[in-house]
């Protein structure tokens, strides 16, 4: 975000700060039905976070108040602030840079601009010329100076003056679709007088891209302010920074999955090509097959394209086996080369389980150090999840929304605790009697980005019947993949095709 400088004023060389800019546009919360920010997410927010302070929540349109709080987060004391009302805010930032000082916008009342004067020990203000007198600034020595030339017209400045940013430089978060508010402009000339940064986070996600977590690194150890639209309640965007410090990023970059960016992926198994594209060469042609069928999609979308392997872990089987449950489950030495090699070539890894009558969750667990790979997620092929007596092409399986609740839970723990960027939870289907009760799916996991894969093949319009039809009644916060199919679908989709649906898929998967 830049903020308008006044015409001829020469920045000094010494006021130069360095700013962590995290993208000068901002963006659409939720796009194609998936939504990246939670339902916790309020409109308008300003959150400081202070070390060792709780957290405090106060309106941006509130110019005083925010920055006010900027004031305190940068500065431990001042003998001088610059003072001023919104219609002069771009002065004040000005003045407040040229200074090295704190500024302040008077807001409907004061008492918040009275109360930081006081605190930061305040003796002299320099205010715009032709400003109203302020309640806030009448004991102290007021000095008058030109908007636009910002030399002084009337008063006299203290000969000595002493300015305390404190012992660790403050980091402004800001956010806003429509430029920067009064509050905004202000706030952030106060956090770059006192050498601190100020970053943009156009979706108010510090997680969003590798911009924004740069930001979010740059920013440990010091104060934070977060003040624009969309930053969620404190809890919420505590929880997004503590992850934008410490999680490994995502293959394309940022730490959460959609929608910065989308994927397209082969499925199948390694060394067993009757199941899919991907087991149909080794690992080396594997890996330039994915990154080929990527490729052939970056014209269609406006995101980056990331290569994926969506790999069945646990084959559906026509025998119970040893453990009775008619899955075949592939060893940890089977896949582990496939999945280090993915994390080498950036390239996305979707675990597939086709549990029959074990749970989704008993599966899932056995594979918990797999998962704990940062480009590694989850997918559930409810087609295979059988019922006891149940068995495979004799029936379609099914799985009821508890026990998709149930995984996600662990995954979604299992991701925070372990430090993890955002997990691709894919739920299969092509009927509706595969997910029941959908309704009471829950999508509140911020650990999880759970996109629904129409697996319907056939032709085009047997394909769109079920994607428009697997579209009614889904929970707002999920997603929508899509499935191309060599052999069953007549004719497959073209890469132009497939990227023209609606909504436009989030992850495009080739069997």
């Amino acid at each position: 975000m830049s903020f308008a400088r006044q015409p001829g004023i020469a920045r000094p060389e010494s006021l130069n700060r360095t700013r962590l800019l995290a993208g000068a546009a901002a963006v659409a919360l939720t796009v194609g039905g998936l939504t990246a920010c939670s339902d916790t997410a309020q409109p308008a927010s300003i959150v400081l976070k202070t070390e060792g302070d709780s957290v405090e929540l106060a309106s941006p349109e509130d110019a005083g108040a925010a920055t006010a709080a900027a004031s305190e987060l940068a500065f431990e004391s001042s003998d001088i602030a610059v003072v001023g009302n919104e219609d002069d805010a771009g002065a004040v930032a000005e003045k407040s840079l040229d200074l090295e000082a704190p500024g302040l916008i008077v807001g409907e009342d004061d008492v918040a601009t009275a109360d930081e004067l006081e605190r930061l020990g305040v003796t002299a203000v320099f205010v715009p010329e032709g400003q109203k007198e302020f309640e806030a600034i009448a004991d102290l020595d007021v000095i008058t100076y030109d908007p636009e030339s910002l030399e002084v017209q009337e008063g006299e400045a203290p000969e000595e003056i002493t300015r305390d940013g404190g012992a660790a430089a403050a980091t402004l978060f800001v956010t806003s679709t429509e430029g920067p508010t009064p509050g905004q402009e202000v706030a952030s000339a106060t956090i770059e007088a006192a050498s601190g940064n100020v970053a943009e986070l156009p979706d108010g996600d510090p997680r969003a891209t590798s911009e924004t977590v740069e930001a979010a690194k740059a920013s440990d150890g010091g104060g934070v302010l977060a003040l624009g639209e969309d930053f969620g309640d404190p809890d919420t965007f505590t929880a997004r920074l503590a992850t934008a410090r410490t999680a490994p990023e995502l293959p394309g970059g940022g730490q959460i999955a959609f929608p910065g960016r989308r994927m397209v992926a082969a499925y199948g198994s390694p060394n067993i090509p009757e199941l899919g594209v991907l087991g149909e060469q080794d690992l080396d042609e594997s890996v330039d097959l994915v990154k080929e069928l990527a490729a052939e999609y970056e014209d269609y979308s406006d995101e980056p394209v990331i290569p994926a392997m969506e790999i069945i872990t646990t084959v559906a089987s026509s025998e119970a086996g040893p453990d009775g449950n008619y899955s075949t489950e592939l060893s940890h030495d089977t896949l582990k080369p496939w999945i280090d090699r993915a994390g080498e070539e950036g390239i996305y890894v979707v675990l597939d389980l086709q549990p029959g009558t074990s749970t989704f969750l008993e599966q899932a667990q056995m594979y918990e150090d797999l998962l704990k790979e940062p480009h590694v997620g989850l997918a559930l092929d409810s087609e295979w999840r059988l019922e006891e007596g149940q068995r495979h092409m004799a029936q379609i399986g099914s799985v009821d929304a508890a026990e998709v609740n149930e995984t996600a839970d662990w995954l979604a723990e299992l991701t925070a605790e372990n430090d993890l960027p955002q997990k691709v939870f894919v739920m299969h289907q092509f009927s509706m009697s595969m997910i029941t009760d959908r309704q009471d799916l829950d999508t509140s996991h911020e650990e999880l980005a759970m996109i629904l894969h129409a697996d319907g093949h056939g032709t085009p319009d047997l394909k769109m019947g079920t994607w428009n039809a697997l579209q009614e009644g889904l929970p707002k916060g999920i997603g929508m993949a899509w499935k191309n199919f060599y052999d069953e679908d007549s004719p497959t989709f073209t890469p132009e095709q497939t990227m023209d649906v609606e909504p436009k898929p989030w992850f495009v998967s080739y069997q």
